[in-house]
C-alpha cells in the first residue's frame, strides 16, 4: 500500500491552527457528506447539530477554500449556500467544517475611507484592517417602545387605501396580488401620486389626536 504524501507547509499550518484554537467555544465539526450540488447550494447529509445561519468553511480537492452558510435544516441534512460558487466541489474529497458560528465582519475606525467587497474584505489594494471587534451583519434588533410614533399620514391617493388602510410614513406597504392582476401599476401609482397629509394651522395642536 502506497502512503498519502503530506505536504510540510500544510501540516505546519494546521499544527500551528489546531495549538491556539479554543476547542470549547469552537468545536471542529469537519464532514465529508456531501449528496448534492444545485447552483450555489451544496447538500450535505449526516450532519450533528446545524445551526440556521451558520458559518461552513469548504476545502475544495485543490485547497482551494471558500466560505459559505446554512440557508435550510432538515432533520440531519444542512443546504449550504457557497459565496463564491460551486465549481469545483464534489461529493467524495470536499471537506466542510461547521463553524458553530454566524457570519461577522472585522470593524475599526481604519476602515473609514476604505473599499471592501460584499464579505468585508478590502478590494482598494491597501493593508489589511486590523480589526478592533467583530460584529454580526445582522446588527441588533430595535426595541419596538424606543421607535418613533408616527405622526403623519400619507395620502396615496386611493381611496380604499386612505380610508379602510391608512399608511403612516416610514410604514412597510405590501402589495399582495396573483399573477395577472396589476399590482405594478398600483404601486407605481402610489409612488407618483401619494404626498404627505397637510393639517391646516388650526389643526396643528401638537396633540396625539392630530395623527391621520
Amino acid at each position: 500500500m502506497g502512503m498519502a504524501s503530506i505536504d510540510v507547509n500544510e501540516s505546519i499550518t494546521s499544527h500551528k491552527t489546531a495549538t491556539i484554537r479554543n476547542y470549547n467555544t469552537q468545536p471542529r465539526l469537519i464532514y465529508k457528506t456531501v449528496v448534492g450540488v444545485n447552483g450555489p447550494l451544496v447538500i450535505l447529509n449526516e450532519v450533528k447539530f446545524p445551526q440556521y445561519s451558520e458559518i461552513v468553511r469548504i476545502t475544495l480537492p485543490d485547497g482551494t477554500q471558500r466560505c459559505g452558510q446554512v440557508l435550510e435544516i432538515t432533520r440531519n441534512k444542512a443546504v449550504v449556500q457557497v459565496f463564491e460558487g460551486t465549481s469545483g466541489i464534489d461529493a467524495k474529497n470536499t471537506i466542510c467544517e461547521f463553524t458553530g458560528d454566524i457570519l461577522r465582519t472585522p470593524v475599526s475606525e481604519d476602515m473609514l475611507g476604505r473599499i471592501f467587497n460584499g464579505s468585508g474584505k478590502p478590494i482598494d489594494r491597501g493593508p489589511p484592517v486590523l480589526a478592533e471587534d467583530f460584529l454580526d451583519i445582522n446588527g441588533q434588533p430595535i426595541n419596538p417602545w424606543s421607535r418613533i410614533y408616527p405622526e403623519e399620514m400619507i395620502q396615496t391617493g386611493i381611496s380604499a387605501i386612505d380610508v379602510m388602510n391608512s399608511i403612516a410614513r416610514g410604514q412597510k406597504i405590501p402589495i399582495f396580488s396573483a399573477a395577472g392582476l396589476p399590482h405594478n401599476e398600483i404601486a407605481a401609482q402610489i409612488v407618483r401620486q401619494g404626498g404627505l397629509v397637510k393639517l391646516p394651522d388650526s389643526k396643528k395642536d401638537h396633540s396625539d389626536s392630530n395623527f391621520a
